[in-house]
């Protein structure tokens, strides 16, 4: 009977063993992994309870509270609203004691502490047993890096080369070298590993080549690359030179330009002034005066107007104007009717013709001026313009 309790407490104590059995295992405290690429937190654990385990995940990064990203619990698994919701899950069936996580398409901020833990009802577990940590870093490869030249590369000159990525994680170390035409690695103090930079001293014709930069990390590697060309003059100067000449000969041109325009238009304006002052010196023509009389002595020499006037209302076949008309002169003057071919002379009457005594009968004279310009125009005087002539017959 004795042998019995004794029993039954080693059955106790072995319970009681069994009941402290559960605890949480993970493969590795640190894991690594590329940006974008798929990552696995391996996490398992023990327990002789058939009892279905109540399981969580959490994250917790710098600077922030941890936050639940995954749980198990009576069969159902949940994923909470986070950002890694459509890319986070369990690896494997739960019930197979198995609670590893994947996460897909990494990402940099992804980087955490991830931990695990799992309750069991009716099994209890020693203090810390039953959680599980895993350190999760994503890595970032180098972006491809920019090359740039610093300084004048002309014979005799110092520059330095730079190249930079603005992104990876780790930091990027960063390597140059030139490659053609002939391959040389270059080395501190020259060469700055961290900070990316080549110093070039003292340069000539022959460092000229192709160089290149390559920016590496554990995540991979990136390069570029830049062409030195070693000048035996400064490209500035060459430029300076350029560009003051090209408004020397501007300057040139416009200087001349103005010149011929200031020229064309002086002369322009000494035309006119010439053309002006001859308008100003002629004399305006004057304009004759019809009711002034020439001296009888002058009236040869004075221009006429001739003008034959006829009887308006004479009838159909009387005499031609030659009969009747008279003679104006171009100041008003009568002087009688024109003598006609085969008839009887001026004033002489018909009874002179027949052998009668002849009596001359002289005309009434009309006054000189007494025919206004109004009269003549009435008559159908057209007045004429016959230039002078002075006594010996010539023109005036």
């Amino acid at each position: 009977m004795g042998a019995l309790p004794r029993s039954a407490l080693a059955l106790a104590a072995l319970l009681g063993v069994s009941s402290a059995v559960l605890e949480v295992h993970v493969g590795m405290g640190s894991v690594f992994s590329v940006e974008g690429q798929q990552v696995v937190l391996p996490a398992w654990y023990t327990s002789h309870s058939q009892r279905k385990p109540y399981v969580t995940w959490l994250l917790d990064k710098e600077h922030a509270d941890p936050f639940q990203i995954l749980t198990y619990l009576d069969g159902v698994v949940k994923v909470e609203e986070t950002e890694l919701k459509p890319r986070v899950g369990f690896l494997y069936p739960v019930l197979s004691h198995n609670i590893s996580v994947f996460i897909n398409a990494t990402r940099e901020h992804d980087s955490g502490q991830y931990m695990c833990t799992v309750n069991v009802v009716d099994e209890a577990s020693s203090m810390g047993k039953n959680i599980g940590v895993i350190n999760l870093t994503v890595l970032v490869p180098p972006a491809t890096p920019s090359c740039q030249l610093h300084g004048e590369p002309t014979v005799g000159a110092n520059v330095t080369l730079s190249c930079s990525s603005r992104k990876g994680k780790p930091s990027p170390v960063y390597q140059w070298q030139r490659t053609a035409p002939t391959l040389q690695v270059f080395f501190p103090p020259a060469q700055d590993w961290h900070r990316g930079t080549l110093k070039l001293t003292n340069l000539s014709l022959d460092m000229s080549g192709l160089y290149v930069c390559a920016a590496e990390n554990q995540a991979g590697s990136a390069e570029c690359r830049i062409v030195l060309e070693v000048h035996s003059t400064s490209t500035k100067a060459v430029i300076a030179g350029a560009v003051l000449g090209s408004l020397g000969a501007l300057a040139t041109v416009v200087f001349f330009a103005r010149r011929v325009v200031g020229y064309r238009r002086k002369k322009r304006d000494g035309q006119e002034e010439a053309a002006n002052e001859i308008k100003e010196d002629a004399v305006a023509p004057k304009t004759p005066s019809w009711a002034r009389r020439p001296a009888p002595d002058t009236l040869s020499k004075a221009s006429t107007l001739s003008s034959i006037a006829g009887r308006r209302d004479r009838p159909y076949g009387a005499n031609p104007p030659s009969d009747t008309a008279s003679i104006l002169t171009a100041t008003g003057s009568y002087r009688g009717p024109p003598a006609r071919a085969g008839g009887r002379p001026p004033g002489l009457s018909p009874h002179a013709l027949n052998g009668a005594p002849q009596h001359r009968q002289d005309p009434t004279p009309i006054p000189s001026g007494s025919l206004p310009t109004s009269s003549l125009t009435r008559a159908g005087a057209v007045p004429v313009m016959v230039p002078a002539q002075s006594r010996a017959g010539s023109l005036v």
